[in-house]
């Protein structure tokens, strides 16, 4: 098999295996349904609040990264559970690190409308 045939379906087998992430983290994961609902808000808001591309391009580049940080944090998460179920400090660790990325760049986003809207 030729490099180019391999790379094609190497493409497509990652193209299904982000397909199953998104919908497996869709389903499991309530926050992520809410993120993506926030982020279509955000997105609209964009077009209706005056700001410049660059400040638009900024707002949905970092809501798209909240969805983003909430698929690292499901994978930790998904990853933690399966060691077992025991509660070990370490993956306490792991998973509220995990948590505390999303918050931080939810509350990244956040600070990024109010400064687009207040200056």
């Amino acid at each position: 098999m030729g490099y180019i045939t391999r790379e094609i379906k190497r493409f497509g087998t990652r193209c299904i295996n982000t397909y199953d992430g998104l919908m497996i983290t869709l389903r499991d994961e309530a926050s992520f349904a809410q993120w993506i609902a926030i982020n279509i808000i955000s997105i609209i808001a964009t077009f209706l609040v005056d700001m410049t591309s660059a400040e638009r391009i900024l707002i949905i580049a970092l809501g798209l990264m909240i969805l983003v940080v909430e698929l690292l944090n499901t994978g930790i998460e998904a990853a933690i559970d399966r060691i077992g179920p025991e509660i070990h400090p370490e993956s306490k660790k792991a998973k509220d690190c995990g948590c505390a990325a999303v918050a931080v760049m939810a509350i990244t986003g956040g600070i990024a409308w109010l400064l687009i809207l207040f200056t």
